[in-house]
C-alpha cells in the first residue's frame, strides 16, 4: 500500500538524516517515524488504508472533539464559529506543565512573554510590551476571571485554580465580544475543571524542583448519594528563584547582580459543590512574587521590591435541561480583587553609581481593590427548521474600583481614588442548518458603560460540512475592549496622569479555516487571518516635547495583521500522540507599516507523547521555535529553540503517578523583550530547570 512505502522511505530518510541533524530536525523526523510505527505494526498483515481512498462512510466514522466556550453551549469543534484548540488533562500531566502560561505556550499562534513578574499572553503577533493581559478573556466554567481594576488574565502561578484541578483548556481564537463583551478582543480562554466524582476519594500530591521549588496539594473528591458531588481542594507553592540574576544596564550596581530577588509564593483553595441543577464553587489565591528587575525606576537590587495578587470568587449557577431541545442557564457572582506593591525609591537619585546626591530612600506603595458582584443568564432552544437560538442578558455592578499610592515613612499620599461603575448587556445569537452541510451562525451583543455609553458587536460565520469531520469556515467579527480603571483614573502626579475621556478599542477581523477530521483520530487545520485594530489604547508622554515626563493613556495606534496558522495532529490506539504547528504573522502599525515590537514573525511548535513502556511509562517531548522579536529601543531578541521533556508513569503502583521534567532541556539562552516600566531592553529567561512529582489517590 501507498500509506506503507511513504513510511518506509520516511524511516530511510531519517536513518540518513538524524546523525547530521540538529535537536529541531531530529525531532521533525521523530514525529512521522513513531506515527509511521504505530500505524504499521506489521505492514504485510495488516495494512492501513491510504487516506485519500477512504470511503465517505469511512470518514463519517470520526471522533469530533467538543467546545462550550465558541457559543455558551457544547457543540463540535466543527460547527464552532471560531478556530479552536483543546488542552486535555492528560496532555497538562504529560507535558509536565506547571502553570496555565506553560500550557498556553504549547498552543498554536500563542506565545507569552514572561518579565520576571508575571506572564503575558500573545496571540496572532500581537503583546504590547507592557500589556496586562486585557485583550483575551479568561474564564472558569465560564466564570469571567479578568479583574475590575487592570483587567487581567493571570495565567502564571497567580492564576487562582491549581492545573492540577483542570479536566481541559479551551482556547478560541478571534472576536467574541458578541457574546462574552470587554475583553474577548483576540479570544476567549476557557478553563473547565474536574469534576467531584473525577477524584472519587483523596488525592495527595508533591513536587520538588530546580531554584528551590516546592508544591504541595490536598483534594479531595466524591459524589455521595442523593446526587451531592463535593470538591475540596488546598495548594501551596515555595520558590526561592535564581539566586543570581545579572543585568548589564545595573552594571555599576553591585557588579549588575540582583540577588535573592526572584522567590515566588502563592496559596490556592478551592471548592465545588454540586446538587441538582446547581452548582456553587468557591475560589480564593494569594500569589507574592520578588521582582529582580527594578521595574518603574525602583531601587536595584533590593528585596523590598515585591508585588502581591489576590482574587476570590463566589459563583452560584444553575443549568436545566428542559428538554433535549430547550436549556437555562443562570447565573449569580460576586468576586475580590487585591494588588499590593512595594516599591522602594531613591527620591534623591536614579539608579546611576556613583550616586548624584545623599540617598532619600522611601517605601512607596501601590495598592488596588476591585470588588464586583452581578448576574447572568441565557435561554438556548432549538426551533423548527433546525434553527438553534440562544438569547443572554448580563449585569455586573463595580461595586468598588479603588486605587491606592503612597509613600511610607514620611507618609505622603500620591494617588486616592475610588469609583463605582456598572455595565448591562443584552445579546442574541441564531445557528441555523439551512442544510445538512450548511450552518450560519450569527450573533450580536449591545454592552452598555457608566463611563461612555453603549457598543454594539456583531459576529457572523458560514460554515460548510461536505462530511462530518470536515469543516470550511468563513468568519467575520467585531470586538471591543472598554479602558479599564488604571487607564482611565491612575495619577500620581508624577509619573502618570489620568484620561477619563478614553473610548474602547475595537478591531475587526476576518477569518479563513479549513478543518479535517480522519478515521484514525487524524486532525489537521489550516487558517489564514486579517485583523485591523482601531483606537488601540497606548500610553505616551502628556507632554511630546518632554519624553521623560508624565504618560498617560491615549487612543492613537491603529494596527494591521495578517497571518497563515498550519497543524497536524493525530492519535492512536497505540497511545501514541502527535502535533506539529507553524504560524506565519505579520503585524505592523498602520499608518507608518513600522514592525510591532515584541512579535515573533514565526512560530513552531512539535508535541510528541510515546509509550516507553506498555501504557505506564510515557515520554512527553516539546520543541517550540520562536523567531526574534524587536525590543522597544530597535533591537531584536535572538530566535530561541526550547526543548521540554517530561517522563511519566501511571499505573505501575495503584493510585500513584510520578512525573520528572526537564525544562529547556539544552539549556538555550535566551531572553524576552522588556517593557517601558524597565531600564532593561531585553530580560533573561531561566535556562535548564527540572521538577519532579508524585501524585497518589488514596
Amino acid at each position: 500500500m501507498r500509506y506503507v512505502r511513504i513510511c518506509r522511505a520516511i524511516k530511510r530518510a531519517a536513518s540518513i538524516l538524524r546523525p547530521f541533524s540538529t535537536v529541531a530536525a531530529s525531532l521533525l523526523v521523530l514525529i512521522p517515524v513513531s506515527l509511521c510505527q504505530a500505524n504499521t505494526g506489521s505492514a504485510d498483515q495488516d495494512a492501513k488504508p491510504d487516506l485519500m481512498e477512504m470511503s465517505v462512510e469511512e470518514l463519517m466514522s470520526v471522533e469530533v472533539a467538543t467546545v462550550f466556550g465558541a457559543s455558551r453551549y457544547e457543540q463540535k469543534v466543527t460547527e464552532a464559529p471560531a478556530s479552536v484548540s483543546i488542552i486535555s488533562a492528560d496532555e497538562i500531566r504529560k507535558y509536565g506543565y506547571r502553570t496555565l502560561a506553560d500550557a498556553l505556550n504549547s498552543v498554536r499562534g500563542f506565545f507569552v512573554t514572561y518579565d520576571r513578574n508575571y506572564s503575558f499572553i500573545g496571540v496572532r503577533g500581537f503583546n504590547r510590551p507592557g500589556d496586562y493581559n486585557s485583550r483575551v478573556l479568561l474564564m472558569v466554567d465560564g466564570h469571567r476571571i479578568n479583574d475590575n481594576i487592570f483587567d487581567t488574565a493571570p495565567i502564571g502561578t497567580e492564576f487562582p485554580v491549581d492545573i492540577d484541578l483542570v479536566d481541559r483548556i479551551e482556547v478560541v481564537r478571534g472576536p467574541s465580544s458578541s457574546l462574552y463583551g470587554t475583553n474577548a478582543f483576540f479570544g476567549v480562554i476557557n478553563v473547565i475543571t474536574r469534576q467531584p466524582g473525577g477524584l472519587d476519594g483523596v488525592e495527595t500530591a508533591v513536587a520538588a524542583g530546580s531554584l528551590g521549588t516546592y508544591n504541595g496539594r490536598v483534594s479531595y473528591g466524591r459524589e455521595h448519594p442523593g446526587g451531592l458531588g463535593v470538591l475540596l481542594s488546598g495548594s501551596a507553592m515555595h520558590s526561592k528563584g535564581r539566586g543570581r540574576l545579572f543585568f548589564s544596564d545595573f552594571a555599576s550596581l553591585n557588579n549588575g547582580n540582583a540577588e535573592h530577588a526572584d522567590g515566588d509564593r502563592n496559596h490556592q483553595l478551592y471548592g465545588r459543590f454540586s446538587l441538582l441543577d446547581f452548582t456553587l464553587v468557591a475560589a480564593f489565591a494569594s500569589r507574592t512574587k520578588h521582582v529582580p528587575t527594578a521595574s518603574f525606576g525602583a531601587i536595584f537590587d533590593d528585596a523590598r521590591l515585591r508585588t502581591t495578587d489576590a482574587h476570590g470568587f463566589l459563583d452560584l449557577k444553575y443549568l436545566h435541561d428542559f428538554d433535549d431541545r430547550t436549556q437555562l442557564t443562570a447565573r449569580a457572582f460576586y468576586d475580590r480583587y487585591y494588588y499590593h506593591g512595594d516599591y522602594p525609591f531613591d527620591l534623591a537619585n536614579d539608579n546611576s553609581v556613583p550616586p548624584a546626591h545623599p540617598p532619600f530612600v522611601v517605601l512607596n506603595k501601590d495598592l488596588a481593590w476591585g470588588t464586583w458582584w452581578g448576574s447572568e443568564s441565557q435561554f438556548t432552544t432549538t426551533l423548527p427548521g433546525r434553527n438553534k437560538v440562544s438569547a443572554g442578558a448580563e449585569y455586573r455592578n463595580n461595586s468598588k474600583q479603588h486605587q491606592e499610592n503612597y509613600d511610607d515613612a514620611p507618609r505622603t499620599v500620591n494617588l486616592d481614588d475610588n469609583r463605582n461603575s456598572s455595565i448591562w448587556a443584552l445579546y442574541l445569537q441564531d445557528e441555523i442548518q439551512f442544510l445538512d452541510s450548511l450552518i450560519l451562525s450569527a450573533g450580536v451583543r449591545h454592552d452598555h458603560y457608566d463611563s461612555f455609553g453603549g457598543t454594539t458587536n456583531p459576529r457572523l460565520a458560514l460554515i460548510y460540512k461536505p462530511v462530518e469531520g470536515s469543516a470550511l469556515k468563513l468568519l467575520y467579527g467585531n470586538a471591543f475592549r472598554a479602558p479599564n480603571a488604571y487607564e482611565l483614573y491612575y495619577q500620581d502626579g508624577v509619573s502618570s496622569a489620568a484620561n477619563p475621556s478614553l473610548k474602547p478599542e475595537k478591531i475587526q477581523t476576518y477569518e479563513l479555516i479549513y478543518e479535517q477530521y480522519f478515521r484514525e483520530h487524524y486532525r489537521s487545520s489550516v487558517s489564514g487571518f486579517y485583523y485591523r485594530v482601531h483606537d488601540l489604547i497606548t500610553s505616551l508622554p502628556v507632554d511630546p516635547a518632554d519624553p521623560l515626563g508624565p504618560t498617560r493613556y491615549v487612543n492613537v495606534d491603529s494596527i494591521d495583521a495578517r497571518g497563515v496558522e498550519l497543524e497536524l495532529e493525530g492519535k492512536w490506539q497505540s497511545a501514541v500522540e502527535g502535533r506539529v504547528s507553524y504560524t506565519y504573522q505579520k503585524s505592523q502599525d498602520a499608518n507608518t507599516g513600522a514592525p510591532l515590537t515584541n512579535s515573533p514573525d514565526h512560530l513552531a511548535k512539535i508535541n510528541l507523547i510515546l509509550p516507553l513502556y506498555r501504557r505506564a511509562l510515557f515520554a512527553g517531548i516539546e520543541q517550540q521555535y520562536q523567531s526574534s522579536r524587536l525590543t522597544l529601543v530597535g533591537n531584536r531578541t535572538a530566535a530561541a529553540y526550547l526543548t521540554n521533556l517530561t517522563l511519566f508513569s501511571k499505573g505501575l503502583l495503584p493510585g500513584l503517578e510520578v512525573s520528572a521534567s526537564i525544562y529547556n532541556l539544552f539549556d538555550e539562552r535566551y531572553a524576552h523583550p522588556g517593557s517601558p516600566n524597565h531600564v532593561q531592553d531585553s530580560i533573561e529567561q531561566d535556562g535548564r530547570s527540572f521538577r519532579v512529582k508524585l501524585d497518589y489517590l488514596f
